[in-house]
């Protein structure tokens, strides 16, 4: 009798999940109309955290691409009005990309269809499933043991 893979089976089960979230929020993201693809709208979330306009190479460190995926996806986004190229104060050889009004109204449409494929993926479980999910989550993400929750 072999002995069961139980690491092998976590990590198989880990990146169904994964393929299920990417599945189902690609499915809410294409309701809503938006007209932006999974990459971009993970450029135009990530713009929301930066407090000034960040450099396209600072974009492209944060999201673990190269500096031409980022272009690209910036060209994309500033087509439709989304973000915008404007010039560094300090250096006018720098340009950074902005987040305009659409993007901003784009960005609270990626926020409810992100919350509504939560609300499905999470249906199943209760809300004290809900939080230990979490606390075992924020384990995994930050790779420090969970303080408190019996992990």
């Amino acid at each position: 009798m072999t002995t069961p893979d139980v690491d092998g089976l976590l990590a198989e089960q880990l990146l169904r999940l994964t393929r299920r979230v990417h599945r189902i929020q690609k499915r809410h993201l294409e309701h809503r109309e938006l007209g932006i693809t999974p990459a971009q709208s993970r450029l135009l979330r990530t713009l929301a955290h930066y407090s000034s306009p960040p450099r396209m190479a600072d974009l492209a460190e944060r999201l673990e691409v190269v500096p031409r995926a980022v272009t690209t996806l910036v060209d994309g986004l500033e087509t439709s009005g989304m973000v915008r190229r404007v010039p560094d104060p300090t250096n006018r050889r720098v340009i950074r990309i902005e987040v305009t009004d659409e993007g901003r109204k784009a960005l609270g449409e990626l926020r409810a269809a992100r919350r509504s494929a939560a609300d499905e993926i999470l249906a199943p479980l209760t809300d004290e499933q809900r939080e230990v999910l979490g606390g075992l989550l924020n384990t995994l993400v930050d790779g420090v043991p969970a303080r408190g929750h019996g992990c």
